[in-house]
């Protein structure tokens, strides 16, 4: 429990601070955790990120990873990123052939997929960071919605939790405590607005804190499916006490896409 904590306040100080900073600050220090949970879900599904399959794979998630206006800026080319991350997939393709099945169309499906998931989700965070004037807030808003349903749904749980909500993935949650989890972030969501109002109108807000505390939770869920899936307790070990960087981001990566799919931000 100490490791756990002093891990926290240290992992947490780290990123607060890059969130404050902003800039290209925070867009390298999210590159750099990026590529850590990328290289989690190679080593799930046992590729190795320093193979020709794994650097390829690296490339995918980057390609998705950087704001279009950065790449065009450091890679003058006729070619945008999508064209270039159809090509990288045509590549892995071609692996198929060349190591006579040794690299599978399963894994070439996993690579893509784990690209879109890690690539995209990260991403979107940068961009929330990247709004004028109201991207601090928003991404500090969104973390909040994050951590509050954590521990709203955890305390509600223990308090009241009696029907499973889904016990082949994550036995341990429970419909009350998921419930909770809303209704603790609906309350600190409108505290949080309520002292820096402004920043989106509070109808917004409501929608981004419902639209966070219910997908932030699928999120989570679809993490621990994945873990389940491939038999392994955490996504990876980087986070003494935490396990993995997938173990921490799986709901912000998996929310940050939504809420922009729905131009709440």
């Amino acid at each position: 429990m100490k490791q756990r904590i002093i891990t926290g306040i240290i992992g947490g100080a780290v990123f607060v601070s890059m969130v404050l900073l902003g800039g290209w600050f925070f867009a390298l220090f999210i590159t750099i955790v990026a590529s850590v949970a990328m290289i989690e879900l190679l080593k799930m599904k046992k590729i190795a990120p320093f193979s020709i399959m794994g650097g390829i794979s690296l490339i995918s998630m980057w390609l998705l990873l950087v704001p279009t206006t950065w790449f065009e800026r450091v890679v003058p080319s006729h070619f945008t990123k999508v064209e270039i991350f159809i090509f990288l997939i045509l590549v892995l393709l071609m692996f198929t052939v060349l190591t006579k099945n040794t690299f599978t169309f399963d894994e070439v499906g996993f690579v893509i997929l784990s690209s879109v998931y890690v690539g995209f989700g990260f991403h979107y965070l940068i961009m929330t960071r990247e709004v004028p004037e109201t991207g601090l807030f928003l991404v500090f808003f969104v973390m909040f919605l994050i951590w509050t349903t954590d521990s709203g749904a955890y305390f509600a749980g223990r308090a009241f939790g009696k029907r499973k909500l889904w016990p082949d993935i994550s036995p341990k949650k429970t419909v009350e405590g998921s419930i909770g989890g809303i209704i603790a972030a609906v309350i600190v969501g409108s505290i949080f607005y309520l002292l820096f109002p402004g920043f989106v109108s509070y109808i917004t807000a409501l929608f981004i804190i419902l639209v966070a505390s219910t997908f932030g939770q699928l999120g989570d869920l679809v993490e621990s499916a994945l873990k389940r899936h491939y038999a392994v307790k955490d996504s990876g070990n980087v986070l003494p006490g935490h396990g993995g960087i997938l173990d921490r981001f799986d709901s912000l990566i998996y929310v940050m896409p939504i809420l922009h799919l729905l131009q709440l931000i």
